[in-house]
């Protein structure tokens, strides 16, 4: 019975065994200064606080099997097993040393920042291990028995082991001296160079000297704490190793940041650059604040930043080499070797270089390259001799300005009447060299005919009264015949016995300013289209021949209006191009038919006025306006358009009684054209004094509305929008009103459709816009309440698609502090579906603006909101016609339902033409939020407004 007992026990015995896995014994030569058992360790996962393992076959081959508690019970902590084997005849001491960090493998991304490595060792038999102390690394002293095969668990404080060496205890300690001495070294330099460049700082006070400084501390602090020396210095816990090295890797990629930006000036070469590298320190700065928390987070985005810094800083000093800048010239050896330094890191850190050389050589190549950064920033700082240090002299200091300034040097030497001016100018007109140089008289063949009295004028007053100076422009011909025009700016110098004997002064290529201004004047007076005079040139060369008829008898002028009939027709068929096409054939056509003397003159879109001197005799004139008719009358081509064109033609003769002035002949000629429109158009109509009495007509109004918009007779007022639930003031609604001299005040409906077709609409909208925004923040300013009172101001349909309307809102919004929103536009749905996509596209950017958006007069379009919710209105406003429909079952059901729509849609709305407070009453009781109408009030002037909602006077 005992023997089936014992060889089931010896079964299971073996099976058990060989399922455990007996570790792989490590042979311990006595000779071995070290021997790595990173890959000779088996590990085993944490599975609870005790480990059962098989140990190395001993000496009689016999596995055993060995049972280990963790220190703390409870704990899971993970485990490794290694066994030894003295195969000698004397005992062996060794040392397993497991370093707490290790930059090799430590990782780019979550690094391994390091920590305590071995709780405890248990061997199988023999002499316990015993721990040592060490600051950097867990050391135990293991004793071999002769012949012995020792199994060794040890219990990991972290599952990551990055090393664990045997080391015979001599050989260790010699390494760790060496290393020391090394460190010692290392530390002693960087902090040698950190305090230099911090002196050199506080002495020179440049710059780049405290970001240079900064870099060399942060390389110590780096140094220090992968030195260990920190915890010695500061006594802080090793523990905290870890944060510590996150922080010193963030400091460091945050100076680097600094020097570079400090060193390359680089907010010099580009805006932007301020801002990223803003930007890239406030992520490092907040880097520090995570490493507390999150260590490895910290380390590994520090250490990206750090390899982009290199690759983009190299990058950028390339570029700006290339251009010529020398600062980056100077720094090119010193960044490639960082950033040899960074890709060796690189590989360093992911396990591609492992020797335990690299990581105090990388230190040592660290510092080295900070102490070349120092030395380049030295030669910069201290290069450019006396100029660097101030040490220059008052004349020197003169002739470095006027090179900086670029500009020409004029001497003229009196007594030898010898003239030097500097070689640029002569390569600029394209002469030889000297052909500026010699007698002042040579000049005068250069010189424009025009000039050279004015060139003798200005040398003889020098020259006789021996003082004051020369600032006058001429013009010096070029070897190819074109002339550039120079500034000559001089002073002359007396000798002792008080004569001048020098003029020495400066010239200067204005010719690109001088042709700026003539073309500003010209586009002053002229129109920028035809090229014509404009309606200011016009009136200023009429305004000339009144002055010469009422001095000669035989000056006779005429005035000839001209207005082609349904231009604006012609623009929508063909469009504007083709249009401004037309215009200028139109021009062409027309100058054709005038002698030198007179003058064509465009005054409005497709306006044109004649003033005629070459003729007085009127028949002769009638027959020239006829002339001008048919040639306006043929058709134009333009490729497949024919377009043909009609023209109204007014005439004034000259009356010394009636035309005191240009003025009165362009209102006489503009009665009289208007004449032949209402004629049917296509004629030619003389003045009479009788048609003087016709100005109210409707073109009478266009001029009259020019002269209002600069008088200020066109005002803003305001209806009130009153909040159903409490009959309190919300807003307003801005409205124009025109204070007509002759016709009293007319309202918006009166005036408008001639602002449209004259072209004026955009300014009347833009006075609304702007005087109700100033007004609004005016309120705005006085009153604190919530939400803020609004101002609406109804904008053209034609405004709508034109990038002018943008340009406009966004200026008045940045001149007035006014709530977000509460400056509303309001447009028709017929201008809105006008082109939906690009409407979409303008009241989003609108939007972005700050200002509100209202759907105006909602019910007498397309009145579909389930189509138009995709445009951004907050407000919907309900035509009048639908509040009078509300006595009706029918009409109030349909005013409920698009109240209801539109409050779903998250839109507010304003009900128009409330005229009753029994209207009041019905559209609060259908939900409506806001009315305006007459039983609120009707609108009323800026003043009135103040005072209603209780603001302070102010000035508008």
């Amino acid at each position: 019975m005992r023997f089936p007992q014992y060889l089931l026990a010896l079964i299971l015995t073996t099976i058990f065994a060989s399922a455990a896995g007996a570790v792989e014994s490590v042979r311990v030569p006595p000779d071995a200064p070290a021997i790595d058992l990173t890959t000779a360790v088996e590990t085993h996962a944490a599975q609870g606080d005790r480990l059962q393992v098989s140990t190395a076959p001993g000496s009689d081959g016999i596995t055993r099997r060995i049972e280990v508690e963790a220190k703390e019970p409870g704990s899971t902590p993970s485990w490794i097993v290694f066994a030894l084997t003295n195969d000698t005849d004397e005992q062996i001491e060794r040392l397993i040393v497991a370093p707490h960090f290790r930059l090799q493998g430590s990782g780019l991304i979550w690094p391994d920042l390091g920590a305590k490595r071995l709780s405890t060792i248990t061997a199988s038999q023999g002499f316990p291990p015993e721990r040592e102390d060490s600051a950097d690394a867990d050391v135990f002293r293991l004793t071999l028995d002769p012949g012995a095969t020792v199994t060794y668990v040890a219990e990991l404080k972290t599952p990551n082991l990055p090393q664990l060496y045997l080391w015979e205890p001599d050989a260790y300690k010699d390494k760790i001296t060496s290393l020391t001495l090394y460190k010692g070294i290392v530390i002693g330099i960087a902090g040698l160079l950190a305090l230099f460049l911090t002196i050199v700082f506080v002495v020179k006070g440049a710059v780049i000297f405290p970001a240079a400084a900064a870099l060399a501390w942060a390389v110590l602090a780096y140094v220090c704490i992968d030195f260990g020396f920190w915890n010695k210095i500061f006594g802080s816990d090793p523990a905290t190793d870890g944060i510590w090295r996150a922080g010193s890797e963030t400091v460091l990629s945050a100076t680097l940041v600094v020097f570079l930006f400090a060193y390359l000036n680089l907010n010099r070469w580009h805006v932007r650059a301020w801002h990223v590298a803003a930007l890239w320190l406030a992520m490092l700065v907040g880097l520090v604040a995570l490493a507390a928390l999150e260590a490895p987070i910290a380390a590994g985005v520090a250490r990206i930043s750090l390899g982009t810094v290199a690759v983009v800083g190299f990058v950028l000093i390339l570029y700006l080499a290339s251009h010529g800048y020398d600062r980056a010239i100077m720094l090119i050896p010193t960044w490639f070797l960082l950033l040899l330094w960074v890709i060796a890191g690189g590989f360093t850190v992911v396990g591609w270089l492992t020797n335990d050389l690299v990581s105090p050589a990388l230190i040592g190549g660290l510092v080295l390259i900070v102490m070349l950064i120092g030395f380049t920033v030295m030669q910069n700082a201290f290069a450019g001799g006396s100029l660097a240090q101030g040490m220059i002299s008052d004349v020197e200091r003169k002739a470095l300005a006027l090179t900086g300034a670029n500009e020409i040097v004029f001497d003229w030497d009196v007594p030898s009447d010898h003239i030097f001016v500097s070689p640029e100018v002569e390569a600029q007109l394209g002469l030889d060299r000297g052909g500026l140089e010699g007698a002042a008289a040579s000049w005068l063949n250069l010189l424009h005919p025009f000039e050279q009295d004015r060139y003798r004028a200005c040398l003889d007053a020098i020259l006789e009264q021996r003082r004051g100076r020369i600032d006058e422009e001429f013009r010096l011909r070029a070897a190819d015949g074109h002339y550039l025009c120079f500034r000559l700016r001089a002073r002359p110098v007396v000798g002792p016995d008080g004569e001048v004997i020098r003029v020495v002064g400066t010239l200067v290529d204005v010719t690109e300013e001088r042709s700026a201004q003539e073309r500003l004047l010209h586009d002053a007076v002229h129109d920028n289209l035809t090229g014509l005079p404009n309606r200011e040139l016009f009136s200023d060369r009429l305004e000339a021949a009144l002055s010469f008829a009422r001095a000669q008898k035989d000056v006779r002028p005429t005035v000839l209006m001209i207005d082609l009939d349904r231009f604006k027709q012609v623009n929508e068929q063909v469009g504007v191009a083709v249009g401004d096409s037309v215009l200028l054939t139109i021009a062409h056509r027309i100058s054709r038919l005038l002698q030198p003397r007179d003058t064509l003159a465009r005054m409005a879109g497709d306006s044109f006025a004649i003033l005629l001197l070459s003729q007085t005799n009127p028949e002769t004139i009638m027959a020239t306006a006829e002339a001008v008719r048919r040639a306006l009358a043929t058709p134009v081509r333009f490729t497949d358009h024919e377009v043909s064109l009609f023209a109204s033609i007014g005439i004034v003769f000259y009356d010394a009684s009636l035309h005191g002035s240009a003025a009165d002949m362009q209102d006489d000629a503009e009665i009289a054209m208007r004449k032949a429109k209402r004629a049917g158009g296509n004629c030619v109509e003389a003045f009479r004094q009788a048609l003087r009495g016709q100005k109210s007509d409707r073109l009478s109004l266009e001029t009259d509305m020019r002269r209002a918009l600069e008088r200020a007779e066109i005002k803003v007022f305001f209806q009130p929008i009153v909040r159903l639930e409490d009959h309190t003031i919300a807003g307003f609604e801005a409205l124009l009103r025109w204070d007509h001299p002759r016709l009293g005040r007319l309202d918006a409906e009166e005036f408008f459709s001639v602002a449209e077709e004259s072209g004026l609409i955009l300014n009347c909208a833009m006075l609304a816009l702007d005087r109700t925004a100033r007004e609004l923040a005016a309120w705005q300013r006085a009153l604190t309440v919530d939400p803020p009172i609004f101002a609406s101001v109804n904008i053209p349909s034609g405004q709508l698609l034109s990038q002018d309307l943008l340009k406009n809102v966004k200026s008045v919004l940045m001149r007035n502090e006014i709530a977000r929103g509460s400056l509303k536009l309001e447009l028709s749905e017929a201008a809105v579906m006008e082109n939906p996509e690009y409407s979409a596209q303008m009241l989003a950017r609108l939007k972005e603006l700050g200002a509100g958006l209202v759907l105006d007069d909602f019910g007498c379009g397309y009145s579909s909101l389930a189509y138009l919710q995709r445009f951004p209105f907050d407000t919907v406003k309900i035509d009048r016609s639908f509040v009078k429909q509300t006595a009706g079952n029918a009409g109030a059901a349909v005013l409920r339902s698009i109240i209801q729509l539109a409050r779903e849609l998250g839109m507010d709305v304003v009900a128009e033409g409330a005229e009753s407070e029994v209207d009041a009453a019905e559209l609060h009781r259908l939900g409506c939020a806001y009315a305006q109408g007459h039983a609120f009030g009707r609108a009323i002037s800026l003043q009135e407004a103040r005072r209603l909602i209780g603001a302070a006077p102010e000035a508008a």
